[in-house]
């Protein structure tokens, strides 16, 4: 993992995005200097449409999520990502070598042979290396423990491939510690901490043991470790890396006191709000026609009102009221205020569409020029269940001391939520926003949202 600004980026999902873009770039030179035979001269006039092509496509594809390598990089989706892709580089292609100079080269088959190039790295790169995104390397990994813990990092690793990590084995750090992986995975507990590392080439060592006990494992064994240059994490850096949450059960209050992050200076809200303002006035620029045909959708179905206001908590715990189409009943609350659930029978047939393509949130564009609220950030709760979730769980006011959300960290990662367990699963993400909130990490969760839009992830 590469720290990038305060957010932990897949190394193997960048060198998949730089390979790729380089691929296509030399590809469109190789293919106009083979089939038009053109001189050095000609080749440099070339090549401004060329980059820009290769750059397009690579982000393009890296919002689609074909360098992500997640747990849902199935066949299909990767077949659905391609073809996305391919699609989009069709007016992609003219758009860009119709604008930018090719010289005396034919342009028609300079679009064909870029879109031609595309498809050919696309195939081969997805499938070549599975259909998930295999890393290009793994970093070999030794888990301290054998509890629940340490299987619970063996799954998170399995689940998450571009993390690039293989769990080589586990290490008992004490005789009497409970055993929930497999025997013949335990590395022998009687040899040297040190040598065990060596011996089997290890890059990285993770902690999965919560106290600290006395003839546990020794501090000098993991210092020596260290010094040789071995990676040692412990839980909370392990999942903040390599999942991107701060989880609840491994967090202490002197840690978000003393940790690095959480920081809250005049200049960055100086510059999120530009960049929400400039944000929320490109997208209602885009997307009024797609808001006055669900307006319409809306009144058609069920009348009016088309849209409806709700009180929600924003930054501080200052409630305000949020915006949004209606997507359920004029009676949807009669019984008083519930979570949404899947196969809600108080949504309706226009509102069922509108929450799976996100259109129902369009109108909070209003909070974020209001100031209520931020392109990106913890999605506001209603007060109802802010008074609730902060009572049972610990450190849920923590998610406001930024402004709430359009979208956030915890929507792009996780599944819509409707119960206690999965507003305790989203805060460990919206925990990971609130330290490392960065303008470029505000940039990866608009793309991410593009991503989940398109392919319908998470959908509700």
């Amino acid at each position: 993992m590469l720290r990038i600004f305060n957010h932990y980026v897949p190394a193997n999902a960048l060198a998949q995005f730089f390979l790729d873009g380089v691929l296509v770039f030399l590809g469109i030179l190789g293919a106009a200097s083979f089939r038009f035979h053109a001189g050095l001269g000609l080749l440099g006039q070339v090549a401004p449409s060329a980059l820009v092509f290769a750059l397009v496509m690579v982000s393009f594809n890296g919002i689609l999520g074909l360098y992500s390598g997640g747990p849902t990089g199935s066949l299909y989706h990767t077949l659905f990502r391609v073809l996305l892709s391919l699609l989009a580089s069709v007016p992609i292609a003219y758009g860009v070598f119709r604008l930018l100079p090719w010289g005396g080269l034919e342009q028609r088959g300079g679009e064909v042979t870029a879109i031609l190039l595309l498809g050919i790295v696309l195939i081969l790169r997805s499938f070549a290396v599975g259909a998930a995104g295999e890393p290009l390397w793994r970093k070999r990994a030794l888990v301290i423990g054998t509890g629940s813990e340490a299987l619970t990092i063996e799954k998170s690793i399995k689940n998450l491939r571009a993390a690039a990590i293989e769990v080589v084995g586990f290490y008992q750090a004490a005789n009497n510690d409970e055993v929930m992986v497999g025997i013949s995975r335990i590395l022998p507990g009687a040899t040297p901490l040190l040598d065990v590392v060596r011996e089997h080439r290890i890059n990285q060592i993770i902690v999965a043991v919560r106290e600290r006990r006395g003839g546990s494992m020794s501090l000098k064994q993991l210092l020596d470790c260290k010094l040789a240059g071995v990676k040692v994490l412990d839980l909370s850096s392990f999942y903040e890396r390599v999942r991107g949450q701060i989880r609840l059960d491994a967090l202490k209050a002197s840690w978000l006191i003393y940790g690095e992050g959480f920081r809250q200076g005049w200049l960055r809200s100086l510059i999120k709000r530009a960049f929400d303002l400039g944000a929320a006035l490109l997208l209602f620029a885009l997307l009024w026609p797609v808001m006055l045909l669900a307006a319409i959708a809306i009144g058609i179905e069920t009348g009016f009102p088309i849209l409806y206001s709700q009180e929600r908590v924003g930054q501080g715990g200052r409630v305000f009221r949020v915006f949004k189409f209606r997507s359920m009943r004029l009676d949807a609350e009669k019984d008083g205020p519930r979570w949404a659930a899947k196969q809600d029978d108080r949504i309706t047939r226009v509102g069922l569409f509108i929450r799976r393509t996100r259109i129902d949130e369009l109108p909070q564009l209003f909070n974020v020029l209001r100031g209520d609220m931020s392109m990106v950030g913890p999605r506001p709760e209603r007060p109802y269940f802010v008074d609730q979730l902060a009572r049972e769980i610990p450190y849920f006011a923590v998610r406001h001391c930024v402004k709430p959300g359009l979208t956030g960290w915890a929507q792009v990662r996780y599944q819509y939520g409707a119960s206690k367990d999965d507003a305790v699963q989203k805060l460990q993400y919206d925990l990971y926003y609130v330290k490392n909130h960065t303008l470029f990490l505000d940039t990866l969760i608009l793309a991410e949202t593009v991503r989940v839009v398109l392919t319908g992830e998470g959908a509700h």
